[in-house]
């Protein structure tokens, strides 16, 4: 028996159409599943060229999660076997300490993941199905430029132990993943900046990034009957980075 075999289960990634959310869709679909993605983007097509985005054998929808309405009116995906909520946004050059900025991320990074996991509560409880949500290790430290980012990190680490404790009675197991810094379009800020590269590199025992990749590997373990007894536990993977 092949534990990591999704064969004849549905996974939903919303905010699958490219970086981290992109490569846990395709290691879903790499191993069997039948995946569904969400994005910004009005189509598919609208994702050609774009860096860390690969949309191909993978079912596309366009819900603007920061949205609670647009949740709600997204068509509904039955069955759903693992939900992995990918969604992330955030704002720099001080920008988050405006109500604006805040409210932005706040909508997308925290209030969406409620909105998304209520939407499909029923029919993951029909599959006895996963969820899985990906914060940050910012959740988890202070990140001075980014106070709304860090908050709602820090409340998606909190929301994965309450609903995790929550739902597993009712089948569903709420799990979460927390990436370290990872070589995205949200990290160009630091990535393309070689001062800013090379401090952040110092700072990773492992001496290097993670990728899209290393993030797809802990959802794979973590909606797999492997981690059948891991309940509302936020997994760090990070290369080391939050050790000291």
């Amino acid at each position: 028996m092949n534990e990591l075999d999704f064969s004849g289960k549905t996974v939903l990634v919303v905010g699958g159409s490219s970086g981290i959310g992109n490569g846990v869709a395709h290691a879903f679909r790499g191993r069997g599943a039948a995946v569904h993605v969400w994005g910004t983007r009005a189509s598919a097509a609208d994702y050609a060229g774009v860096e860390g985005s690969d949309l191909s054998d993978l079912a596309y929808a366009q819900v603007d999660v920061g949205d609670r309405a647009a949740i709600e009116a997204a068509e509904a995906i039955r069955p759903l076997d693992v939900l992995v909520l990918c969604q992330g946004t955030v704002q720099y050059r001080r920008a988050e300490f405006e109500p604006e900025g805040w409210d932005r991320v706040m909508a997308v990074n925290l209030d969406s993941l409620m909105d998304c996991a209520r939407k499909f509560r029923e029919t993951l409880a029909e599959r006895r199905g996963v969820v899985i949500v990906v914060s940050s290790v910012s959740g988890f430290q202070s990140n001075r430029g980014n106070p709304a980012y860090a908050a709602s990190k820090a409340g998606a680490v909190s929301l994965t132990k309450t609903l995790g404790e929550a739902w597993a009675p009712d089948g569903i197991r709420v799990v979460g993943l927390a990436p370290g810094l990872v070589d995205t379009k949200l990290t160009k800020v630091t990535t393309e900046h070689p001062g800013r590269r090379e401090a952040a590199l110092r700072s990773i025992p492992i001496g290097r990034m993670g990728t899209p990749q290393d993030m797809a590997g802990a959802a794979l373990f973590l909606a797999s009957p492997l981690a059948a007894y891991v309940v509302g536990q936020t997994l760090i993977v990070d290369g080391g980075l939050s050790l000291s």
